[in-house]
């Protein structure tokens, strides 16, 4: 999240409280002092005895503490709304204000806080739903056009070149042969791509044999040892949560090939009594503070708040990475909509 200055505020301001307050305290004390001298002249002695004194600072000091809880009450809820404005995060939704007191003009403001940060939150959450449904529709299909097009065609172009290696003299056979192999490394390329823009496993598999042959293919591919920990004891999943964990995994693990320098990598999934968690880990390079910016890891928060799952990146310089993905569980083994 970016910083903003505040703009039009000074740091040295007096809050609202303190000047409600403030002013009441006055209003009270020059109040009860012209009670005391215009209504009552004879009540004090002349000069004014100490225990006078001290009855009329006793009760000034009881309505003063009155004034002051009245008015901390009152003022609550706008203070914890600008610390909830402050740390709201859209990535991260759930904040709100806790409404306390009676009803009054703060309290209302509260309330309609809270209910415009769920309007928003609910906004955002199908706008991230329809840009990604729109994004899977696209990678379904380029990945069909892939493989019915261009696969047929360097099929149908490999099948040529068989032709013509039997019926080149022997002065041709190294260039055909050398030209073979180069179309069937585009062939093989052109699947591996089609194979990540749509994973057809996740349809047909499921989610761990997915999540499986994806790592498989991928450590063959990298040279990276990705140790993978799959529980087979799943809870029934929508389409779009088996997307979701699988999208995650497969971002998390293409970064850790492309960025992280490691020499291994873990990926789990693992159900436990409330939660299924997904865990990418390596020993590589790690990163220094919090990994903002990333449009990789932007993406995964997006995704994860599309079923309301915790998302998180930690590590430290030079002790790798761990990518996180918690998928809460309802009792009955359901999950939370």
């Amino acid at each position: 999240m970016t910083t903003r200055t505040r703009r039009g505020l000074g740091t040295g301001y007096r809050p609202l409280f303190w000047r409600i307050f403030s002013a009441n305290a006055v209003v009270l004390a020059a109040s009860c002092a012209m009670a005391v001298v215009i209504l009552s002249p004879g009540a004090l002695t002349s000069p004014v005895a100490l225990g006078e004194l001290g009855i009329f600072g006793g009760a000034l000091i009881v309505m003063v503490g009155v004034n002051l809880l009245v008015t901390r009450a009152l003022v609550a809820p706008l203070d914890e709304l600008v610390s909830v404005m402050r740390r709201v995060d859209p990535t991260r939704p759930g904040d709100r204000v806790s409404v306390r007191g009676g009803p009054s003009e703060a309290t209302e403001l509260a309330e309609a806080f809270n209910d415009m940060l769920q309007r928003l939150e609910v906004e955002r959450e199908e706008s991230i739903r329809r840009v990604i449904g729109a994004q899977e529709a696209e990678r379904l299909r380029v990945a069909r056009e892939l493989h019915d097009e261009v696969g047929q065609n360097l099929t149908a172009a490999l099948l040529q070149l068989a032709r013509v290696r039997r019926r080149a003299g022997p002065e041709f056979e190294a260039e055909v042969a050398e030209a073979t192999e180069t179309v069937r490394a585009n062939l093989d390329d052109l699947r591996r791509i089609a194979q990540r823009l749509r994973p057809q496993a996740l349809d047909e598999l499921g989610l761990t044999s997915a999540l499986s042959q994806f790592s498989a293919r991928l450590s063959a591919q990298a040279g990276l040892p990705i140790d993978t920990r799959l529980d087979s004891d799943l809870p029934p999943l929508t389409r779009e949560e088996e997307l979701v964990i699988y999208r995650v995994a497969q971002e998390a693990l293409t970064n850790v090939v492309r960025h992280a320098r490691a020499t291994r990598s873990q990926l789990v999934l693992e159900r436990t009594d409330d939660r299924l968690t997904l865990r990418v880990s390596d020993d590589g390079r790690g990163f220094d503070g919090k990994p903002e910016g990333s449009g990789g890891i932007r993406g995964m928060q997006e995704r994860a708040t599309l079923i309301h799952a915790d998302f998180s990146v930690t590590g430290r310089p030079g002790g790798g990475t761990t990518v996180r993905l918690h998928v809460p569980l309802t009792d009955d083994g359901l999950w939370y909509r």
